[in-house]
């Protein structure tokens, strides 16, 4: 039974609950029936701004979404989070470490939070992650989507988040080794966690800070922010709310949907990729092609894009 999008929209849990059942359904029979469900969903979607929330494991990543939670409530902002954890090797489900860490009041209508196996995709995301962030931001203001938490292959957060938040530890190294590895290009805004270790916490704001100036930075794009945060305080994380809200409203000015659109068409390059292979991007016509295809087409979400490369596929 298809779920109800007025009982989705109207952010009701257990509606919430049946829609990420629904579209995690991986039986062939039911592909057609979630791609007409998300179709529909898609036209009445509030639109919510996409936080995604990456970096090594350790770093801390749960204690922050568990105090932004609280500081976003405390303004008024409904929250859903995507908590994409390490599979079981036996059931292949999720371990649900992230939920079970993540604090919250069960009974506030206004949080929702689901754990997802991220299997064998790389990047840090499960695989109906995209699916799973749909239904979430036809419900609530704002969608947290928190990656695994593999290293330095997570950069596919950015092919579905809005905003992107990379979590350094102070101390820990992590700032100079993620320089090096290219993942400092994709993120929006930087958190230096666990900043009540003062010392650590300002040589790795000095590290990051230096970092910045080697990134170009074109007239009228975002400037990444770097801000600091302790639970142990509860300090920074109004801050943090402020910087996500700055650049939720510098997508707004520069075209929030031809952002997403752009990010959407990339996504789906990624995926077929990894479903066809080189040897298919190769049959299909090449990368350039592809990407021509899709920047000429109406296709505007995720699914949509990559349905477009699946049927160029079948026709080719």
């Amino acid at each position: 039974m298809e779920p109800s999008i007025e009982r989705i929209r109207a952010g009701e849990k257990g509606a919430v609950a049946q829609a990420l059942n629904f579209v995690e359904d991986i039986r062939p029979a039911m592909r057609a029936d979630i791609e007409r469900f998300l179709a529909r969903l898609e036209e009445s979607a509030r639109r919510a701004q996409v936080v995604g929330i990456t970096g090594p494991p350790g770093v801390g990543k749960s204690s922050l979404t568990s105090a932004l939670i609280r500081e976003l409530r405390q303004r008024g902002v409904s929250v859903g989070v995507v908590a994409v954890d390490p599979s079981s090797k036996r059931s292949g489900g999720a371990l649900l470490g992230d939920r079970a860490r993540i604090r919250y009041d069960v009974s506030d209508q206004g949080v929702f939070i689901r754990s997802m196996a991220a299997g064998e995709q790389l990047g840090g995301l499960a695989r109906a992650s995209q699916a799973a962030v749909q239904v979430m931001a036809a419900a609530f203001d704002l969608v947290i989507v928190e990656t695994v938490g593999v290293g330095q292959s997570e950069t596919d957060i950015e092919d579905i988040a809005d905003t992107v938040l990379f979590v350094v530890q102070p101390g820990s190294g992590d700032t100079l080794q993620f320089l090096k590895a290219g993942v400092m290009e994709i993120p929006d805004i930087l958190v230096i966690n666990k900043a009540d270790q003062e010392k650590l916490a300002r040589r790795a704001y000095l590290d990051l800070k230096g970092s910045l100036t080697y990134k170009e930075v074109a007239e009228g794009d975002w400037h990444p922010v770097i801000v600091r945060t302790s639970a142990v305080q509860g300090t920074g994380f109004d801050e943090l709310a402020d910087a996500i809200g700055a650049h939720g409203q510098w997508l707004e000015k520069r075209g929030r949907a031809a952002h997403r659109r752009l990010k959407a068409q990339r996504w789906a390059l990624a995926t077929f990729t990894r479903l066809a292979g080189e040897l298919g991007i190769e049959e299909a016509g090449g990368r350039k092609r592809l990407l021509r295809l899709l920047e000429e087409s109406e296709a505007a979400t995720h699914r949509q894009c990559l349905g477009l490369l699946l049927d160029q596929r079948s026709a080719g």
